[in-house]
């Protein structure tokens, strides 16, 4: 199976390609991975780069499945249908989801420390993955910034499930992906390298804009 990119930052690089129409935009990168796609979006488009916190709320019996998530500025979003699946309500999940917005505060503070949020009121917004798989991730930040009334909202991602862009579709002005392969299964696939990042690397690269 042939790889679409090299790496994170020649799939940003060639994303960036697609947004050159955005005016002086603020980039929001999902961390941990989306960071290193959002750099080189944000020197091409000379906006200014932050990090919008998400977190995945995890199957209580399975916590790698994510049944849902929260970010920062909003409300939890759940995948309704792997709900109905899994016999679970939202009210079986208050706990871990308790859990996860203490955790999510205290990314903040490590990316952020006691900086805010930027102000995305009245302004062009980009949010930036690496990849997009089941989205609800991206959902629940699509959702919590358009509470706070951007101009246009626009979400932005290598690759993504086919599905999945469809949904998505529905929660932005617009959504900018670059392939939305047959045989999509994993984000990771499609990337020669794909290296989990660590928080250094993300203050790292939050510092090289």
């Amino acid at each position: 199976m042939a790889h679409l990119f090299i790496d994170r930052a020649e799939a940003g690089a060639l994303l960036a390609e697609r947004l050159l129409g955005l005016h002086d935009p603020v980039v929001l990168a999902l961390p941990r991975g989306g960071v290193a796609v959002a750099l080189p979006v944000a020197r091409r488009l000379g906006g200014v780069l932050d990090v919008l916190v998400t977190r995945k709320i995890g199957y209580p019996d399975s916590p790698e499945l994510g049944v849902g998530a929260i970010a920062e500025g909003g409300e939890p979003v759940f995948d309704e249908e792997l709900l109905a699946r899994l016999d679970l309500t939202t009210a079986d999940l208050e706990e871990v989801v308790e859990r996860e917005r203490r955790e999510l505060a205290r990314r903040v503070r490590v990316y952020r420390g006691s900086r805010a949020l930027p102000d995305v009121a009245g302004r062009d917004v980009v949010v930036v993955d690496d990849g997009l798989a089941t989205g609800v991730t991206a959902k629940a930040a699509l959702r919590a910034l358009a509470a706070a009334e951007p101009d246009r909202l626009t979400l932005a991602a290598p690759v993504g499930a086919a599905r999945t862009v469809r949904m998505l579709r529905g929660e932005a002005d617009e959504v900018v992906v670059l392939a939305t392969p047959p045989d999509f299964r994993a984000v990771g696939q499609w990337y020669e390298y794909f290296d989990q990042l660590g928080d250094a690397e993300v203050l790292s690269l939050l510092r090289a804009r």
